[in-house]
């Protein structure tokens, strides 16, 4: 097996992309990459890599991200593997739109498990293709920033980036269940 492979300079730091055909399986965030190698071994068996200049489109939508384009990443075809559940999840990430937070329990109800908010977060967590896959979306019910493979700083970092933050509260999307009785 080869994956297509590009390092791409961000904001945040360097970000390690790896595709396979049209799609992208895989990025690494910043001190990511050794960990995420171990599990596209684990996915894929032996591989190799081959430096490409664009994997999947995925190195020039991210520029474009970065530079203020937040829709770009919606461009990238993704192939994140995983179980079922877990592929629910990550491409319900995809549904939460730039500028907006929603918490573990919202993202649990949406995947039609409001009972399993540990194994959402657990899914968000492991989740392989971070920005692309927004899992920095998903903070606390409380809208603290909480748990980020990046870092809560790079994480703070895209949700301003996005403008997620207005007038000094993140815009946090609740189910109506957590919705407060007026």
């Amino acid at each position: 097996m080869e994956l297509q492979t590009r390092s791409v300079i961000s904001p945040i730091g360097t970000l390690c992309l790896y595709a396979s055909g049209p799609a992208l399986v895989a990025l690494a965030l910043p001190g990511g990459d050794e960990e995420l190698r171990a599990w596209l071994a684990r996915r894929f068996g032996d591989f190799r890599t081959r430096s490409e200049s664009d994997p999947a489109g995925a190195a020039s939508a991210l520029r474009a991200y970065f530079a203020g384009e937040l829709a770009a990443l919606d461009r990238i075809e993704v192939d994140p593997g995983g179980t079922s559940f877990q592929r629910s999840v990550w491409m319900e990430l995809r549904r939460i739109p730039p500028g907006t937070a929603i918490s573990y329990a919202c993202l649990a109800s949406r995947v039609r498990r409001p009972k399993a908010m540990r194994a959402v977060g657990a899914a968000n967590g492991s989740n392989p293709i971070p920005l692309v896959l927004p899992c920095h979306r998903v903070v606390a019910a409380d809208g603290t920033l909480c748990g980020y493979g990046g870092g809560l700083e790079a994480k703070q970092w895209l949700l301003v980036h996005e403008k997620a933050l207005a007038s000094g509260a993140w815009r946090l999307e609740l189910p109506s269940s957590q919705l407060p009785l007026l």
